[in-house]
């Protein structure tokens, strides 16, 4: 799986939006299938499409041309940005790597928690999944990312145009990605009021915060153990209902805010709260490297990175470009992907015998299962598949008994072993 995975490559509208409320484990070694690619390649910024309104409520986006201009001022942006290292190019972490493209595949697992050792690798490793991430539409100039064709993923300004019957622009551009840092004070978190327009104009208006920014993106947070409680509870709410509501001197505003979020730290650094541990749907832990000679090529290949970002990035393209073409090709398939009732059942019975509290390890469980036959370029989960994803989806759900020495995800795989053997 290491080798594969290091080069593999409307509705009817409300008036106003609703809320709703260890070591490592010895798991099967895998071979990944290439799927068959149906995306594009993507040169950076945005495409703008010209659009139709067909109905009252629905936007349908009509595909234009990208002249070479255009094109060319794209990959000149794209050249300027700072270097990112390649995700194929990560040697190693196989169990970190495979969390994250689960999550990049089906958005709905709920993110990943990374922890272990200092200097792992995983910040590097979280910031080079931006080069595959897919493409998405949104509604050109929203700062929610606005989905047109989702009422229920549209900020209140969009909602109330469509509601208007006014023509909006769309555009395909790629997932983002924003890093939380741990400085960051409420108001950038949530948004603010806009002191311009307030000065200028003499009008209440909104700021959006990083939490608009990340709507239908991921959002990242580099030592989330770390993170101020303030800020935790804001996170556990907007994860919890998928809107951000500000209310801020005289301003009321609800927009979407689901995200993908991500999370890394040290354990020695402390514990995490266990209810925004809960909001990981999966989790992964990394560990040093211990083989001498896979230190050293780890070595050498971050010195030729560093020494030339851009000629390093070119020698890995070829991979990056397949392992795109995987991704998108089982974000296509996902939905065809069936787990047989059986193994549901098995599923919800290591959950049971485990006591995992609620049901939020049963469901994960599910969708990382599926989401890994759709990369392996299968529509039907296997045995395999779930005893792959399983201790990552429940490893970190377990109550924690400060007498027991064993690791959680081995309690976890031979609780697997027992049931579906």
């Amino acid at each position: 799986m290491a080798s594969v995975l290091g080069t593999c490559s409307t509705a009817t509208l409300a008036a106003r939006p609703l809320s709703s409320p260890t070591s490592r484990t010895s798991i099967p070694s895998l071979s990944l299938t290439q799927g068959q690619s149906c995306g594009t390649k993507f040169y950076g910024g945005l495409r703008i499409h010209g659009k139709k309104s067909r109905a009252r409520f629905h936007v349908a986006s009509v595909a234009t041309e990208v002249n070479p201009s255009e094109q060319a001022q794209r990959l000149a942006a794209k050249e300027s940005q700072r270097p990112v290292y390649p995700f194929a190019a990560i040697v190693g972490q196989d169990e970190m790597k495979l969390c994250l493209l689960l999550n990049v595949i089906d958005p709905k697992i709920g993110g990943v928690m990374i922890m272990g050792d200092r200097g792992t690798g995983k910040s590097t490793t979280v910031r080079s999944l931006t080069d595959l991430l897919p493409e998405i539409k949104i509604v050109a100039g929203d700062p929610y990312n606005s989905d047109p064709e989702d009422p229920e993923a549209m900020g209140p300004e969009v909602r109330e145009s469509i509601i208007k019957g006014v023509q909006l622009p769309v555009a395909t551009t790629k997932i983002n990605m924003v890093d939380l840092p741990l400085g960051a004070t409420e108001d950038r978190v949530c948004g603010t009021i806009d002191i311009e327009k307030a000065l200028t104009e003499g009008v209440k208006a909104f700021e959006p915060g990083l939490l608009a920014k990340a709507n239908r993106g991921i959002l990242y947070v580099d030592e989330v153990n770390l993170l101020d409680d303030h800020l935790v509870d804001v996170l556990l709410d907007s994860a919890a209902s998928g809107w951000n509501t500000v209310e801020r001197e005289g301003i009321s505003i609800s927009h979407p805010a689901r995200f993908i979020l991500i999370g890394s730290g040290n354990p020695e650094e402390g514990e995490l709260r266990p209810q925004l541990l809960d909001r990981f749907g999966m989790h992964a832990q990394v560990g040093t490297v211990r083989d001498a000679e896979l230190r050293v090529k780890i070595v050498e290949e971050r010195a030729r990175f560093d020494k030339n970002p851009k000629e390093f990035r070119v020698s890995y393209e070829a991979e990056q470009d397949k392992l795109q073409q995987q991704i998108t090709s089982a974000r296509s398939g996902l939905s065809s992907v069936q787990i047989d009732q059986d193994l549901k059942v098995k599923i919800s019975r290591v959950c049971s015998d485990l006591n995992v509290d609620g049901l939020r390890g049963d469901i994960v469980t599910n969708r990382a299962a599926k989401a890994l036959a759709a990369l392996k370029g299968r529509d039907k989960v296997t045995p395999e598949d779930i005893a792959t994803v399983i201790p990552n989806c429940l490893r970190h759900r377990l109550r924690k008994d400060p007498l027991e020495s064993i690791d959680s995800g081995l309690l976890v795989i031979e609780k697997f072993y027992e049931i579906f053997s």
